[in-house]
């Protein structure tokens, strides 16, 4: 008989304890699922706010005449061909160009190496050199570019193409270090003492060893510093001249600038720039993912 009794009130607890297990259970698949409709509601709020934004520049960039109608009364090309030839769009799409092909060259030959030295040497004071190497990056632009951008001019290097190359290397170098110092610390570094048993210089090692595997990441690195000069604006605003404008900072003096312009042609800049940038950032989604960084590395390596 007491057996039974207490199998009999063991079974009554579980029970009990089932029956208010599943009120729990429920409340919380109810708060989870209020959560998720919270999340996905503001994202798609804010998505849907972006893309209207954006169609709205689009169409009245190909508008005739568009006010206090839901569409415009006609569509055109008229106002891309008169911004490419007010804005001189071909001259600073040139200027663009050259700017960020050597930002990006510079800030890999230079950046590369410092990673590197960063990843292996162990000397006193590393952790500071990496602050400083990474300030650039957590200081707003605007604070360092005012003083830079003075010495600059004090030193004839402010309104020339050499002073907006060398502004938009400042923080252009701090992220190729950032990118690539994590990146060669997971190279197994046996691999240089394996190729120096085998009779491999510096330089062989490097080219045949060591580059093989940084070029995904230099390859990551490049491109991210791509994007991110293409959309530099307040370097490039204050150590930029007439003829060195980028881009961005020519698309600011055609919105601000003195004078009646029409709103489409504006517009047709500001779809011309986002086409640009939009098509870099896909190339860089297309062939690198930088939080795959790792992942490629250690595939490689196996």
């Amino acid at each position: 008989m007491t057996t039974d009794n207490r199998t009999a009130s063991g079974w009554q607890a579980g029970a009990s304890t089932r029956s208010t297990d599943k009120p729990m259970k429920q409340q919380m698949s109810l708060r989870d699922r209020l959560w998720k409709f919270f999340v996905w509601t503001t994202m798609g709020f804010f998505l849907v706010n972006v893309l209207l934004l954006i169609a709205t520049v689009a169409v009245n960039s190909v508008a005739t005449r568009w006010f206090g109608t839901l569409l415009p009364q006609g569509f055109t090309l008229h106002w891309y061909a008169q911004a490419w030839s007010d804005f001189q769009l071909s001259s600073v799409l040139l200027v663009t160009l050259e700017v960020v092909g050597a930002v990006v060259l510079l800030s890999i030959a230079l950046g590369v190496p410092a990673a590197y030295a960063l990843a292996r040497v162990q000397f006193p004071g590393k952790r500071f050199a990496m602050l400083v190497f990474l300030l650039p990056l957590m200081v707003p632009p605007v604070t360092y570019g005012i003083p830079m951008a003075t010495v600059m001019y004090k030193f004839h290097l402010a309104g020339t193409l050499t002073g907006v190359i060398l502004a938009n290397l400042v923080p252009a170098l701090p992220f190729v270090i950032l990118v690539m110092t994590p990146f060669i610390e997971q190279i197994d570094p046996n691999l240089e003492s394996a190729a120096r048993i085998f009779g491999a210089n510096t330089l062989r090692y490097f080219r045949y060893v060591l580059l093989p595997l940084l070029v995904p990441g230099m390859l990551a690195a490049g491109l991210l510093v791509l994007v991110r000069t293409i959309g530099m604006f307040e370097l490039t605003f204050f150590t930029a001249g007439p003829t060195t404008q980028t881009l961005v900072v020519a698309l600011y003096y055609a919105v601000f600038s003195t004078g009646v312009r029409a709103p489409q042609s504006i517009d047709a800049m500001a779809m011309i720039y986002m086409a640009i940038t939009m098509i870099w950032v896909l190339i860089a989604l297309q062939f690198v993912s930088p939080t795959q960084l790792v992942s490629r590395v250690k595939e490689q390596k196996q």
